[in-house]
């Protein structure tokens, strides 16, 4: 294993590069449909699962698994240092807001699932931000807009993360902030090579960059191209803005110059938002909810985040013998596919911020509520409208992170820009991109996520948790926008209806069905459609047709998965880290 220097001692932030490029990243190990052990990806792998991507990262003490290999690294020196899941996934955090800072930043906001080894107890935490003050559904009338604009200023609301990371630090950290941001100021300013699939999102934001003046400045070569694979990025005005936090903390970001620098760009450029905004945020610690599913407990964050999506998934799947139907046939992946129609018009209606209206959550998760919905299923036809649930009947681009220390503290962290470099503008020279989370409020004056000042918008990032008999088992997520919750479900059922490990369970082929209603208040139209990766077989896709599915196969949209499991029996960890992105599982 390479150890790339001490985190306290200073060291150049090359050595942490080079590890990156020495970790390369195996093609995709694409499964086939009925026998996912089987071979399909073009190479001959030994293990019992040989056609997953590469080993599971098996280790005593501590693991880091990020979407980058230096965020891995860096998690690792710190656990390594005696740093414990909370310090390490805030450097780990901290250092991929540089290197994938499409993703995420210091811009966008938080959400974490911590297991604390102390109280024996799960912990939530929301760091999401709010709307601004002065930003009403009125105005949005008065300029004519029937729906939140996806970049510029419109669709901006306060950033969390740097708030989220002195909460989590301050309730079960253990080393001083400025320590645990060092790695990312010197990779800033040092810069460092930029891997492959990450190279090919840099590329795919450099047009709307272009746009703003600030945002080219910050993220562009010369202000003009977006860096090539391999090639080595600087972002120097990023790392005054995480010098300012090492140095002041949260108050640096929300009382001091930050805030002022991005409240005057926004008061010159359309915005709406005001010193108030920044000062008044606040994060809450909040009790993360659950369904038992076959034996363990899926825990995840109630709403204004999507999370409870999985556990209504779940609670109908469990209608089914899956395992009798076989991996991605096309009876086990219609079931899927309805499953998360019916989650999702739920979602579109009642998830929203709980601080502004009552939220039917116990209801929505109930194993009552979900055999009611299995009901609803037609397994010889693909549903084309799926209206909303009622509960009351049941009554009675974004970043995954996961750390474990060797005490079995456990951290699930994800955080976002919500799109591709968020709203696309970074304001001034703070060198960040603001997120444009905001985007998904809904403009209808009777939506339960309708825009209101100083509120909470819907969010699609989640973290997710298992625990068995009372005891953490599996610290996982998987991010990408409406992915997510579809991803937790399809890892678990491949872990736990089909016995699949944590690597192979996210090499495993996905499919992902677009075409939900939205949180914004727009309607499904139609079955939507179904993408799926090359380890579904053409006869399953024709037996999907068959039943009303449309499908198409596409490369991409799958989300980015990160998992670390328990073994308590022989006292070690195994962790995986998704192959459809540039990232490594490292432990020791």
């Amino acid at each position: 294993m390479i150890r790339p220097g001490s985190l306290a001692g200073g060291t150049p932030q090359v050595a942490y590069c080079v590890a990156f490029i020495l970790a390369i990243i195996t093609p995709i190990a694409a499964m086939n449909a009925q026998s996912p052990s089987k071979i399909a990806a073009g190479f001959d792998r030994g293990g019992q699962m040989s056609g997953q991507s590469r080993s599971v990262t098996v280790a005593k003490h501590g693991i880091c698994a990020t979407s980058h290999p230096l965020a891995s690294q860096v998690g690792l020196d710190v656990l390594k240092a005696g740093g414990n899941a909370a310090d390490a996934a805030i450097a780990a955090s901290a250092t991929i807001a540089v290197v994938e800072p499409m993703s995420c930043g210091i811009g966008g906001d938080l959400f974490v699932i911590y297991w604390d080894a102390k109280t024996q107890k799960l912990y939530g935490l929301n760091a999401s931000g709010r709307s601004p003050y002065k930003l009403t559904r009125q105005v949005f009338a008065e300029k004519q807009l029937d729906q939140i604009p996806e970049s510029g200023l419109l669709n901006w609301s306060v950033p969390g993360c740097v708030s989220g990371w002195e909460t989590l630090r301050e309730r079960f950290g253990t080393r001083p902030l400025a320590e645990l941001l060092q790695p990312a100021i010197v990779a800033a300013e040092e810069g460092c090579p930029v891997p492959e699939v990450i190279a090919g999102y840099w590329k795919a934001g450099e047009a709307a960059l272009k746009a703003w003046p600030d945002s080219a400045a910050a993220f562009l070569v010369d202000g003009e191209r977006a860096p090539r694979e391999g090639e080595i990025m600087k972002l120097p005005r990023m790392a005054e803005s995480l010098k300012a936090i090492a140095a002041g903390g949260r108050d640096a970001f929300y009382k001091g110059n930050i805030a002022k620098e991005i409240v005057a760009f926004s008061e010159k450029n359309g915005g709406y938002f005001s010193q108030a905004d920044f000062a008044d945020h606040k994060d809450d610690w909040i009790e993360p909810v659950s369904t038992n599913y076959r034996g363990y407990d899926v825990w995840e964050l109630p709403p204004n985040g999507q999370g409870i999506a999985a556990l209504q998934m779940l609670n109908v799947l469990e209608q089914w013998d899956l395992k009798s139907l076989g991996h991605n046939s096309a009876e086990h992946l219609h079931v899927l596919i309805e499953a998360k129609k019916l989650a999702f018009a739920d979602r579109a209606r009642f998830y929203a911020d709980p601080a502004f209206g009552e939220l039917p959550v116990a209801e929505l998760i109930s194993k009552a509520y979900g055999k009611s919905q299995a009901a609803r299923i037609d397994l010889a036809k693909a549903a084309a409208d799926v209206p909303a649930g009622d509960p009351k009947l049941a009554r009675g681009d974004t970043i995954y992170l996961t750390a474990i220390d060797k005490d079995r503290n456990c951290c699930s962290l994800i955080q976002s820009n919500y799109f591709s470099f968020g709203s696309k503008v970074v304001p001034g020279n703070v060198g960040f991109v603001i997120q444009n989370r905001g985007a998904l409020f809904a403009l209808d004056d009777t939506h339960l996520n309708r825009l209101e000042p100083h509120k909470r918008p819907f969010h699609t990032i989640i973290p997710a948790f298992v625990t068995k008999d009372g005891q953490p088992w599996f610290s996982f997520g998987v991010m990408g926008g409406d992915m997510q919750p579809q991803g937790h479900v399809q890892i678990l059922v491949n872990m736990i209806d089909f016995g699949l490990n944590v690597q192979a369970a996210g090499d495993a082929a996905r499919v992902a069905h677009a075409g939900s209603a939205t949180p914004t208040g727009l309607a499904a139209k139609g079955v939507g459609t179904v993408t799926v990766e090359s380890g579904v077989s053409d006869e399953v896709i024709e037996k999907l047709r068959g039943l009303g599915h449309t499908v198409t196969r596409a490369r991409g949209g799958y989300g980015g998965y990160q998992g670390i499991l328990i073994d308590w029996e022989n006292g070690v960890l195994r962790g995986a880290t998704e192959s459809r992105k540039d990232g490594i599982a490292a432990g020791y």
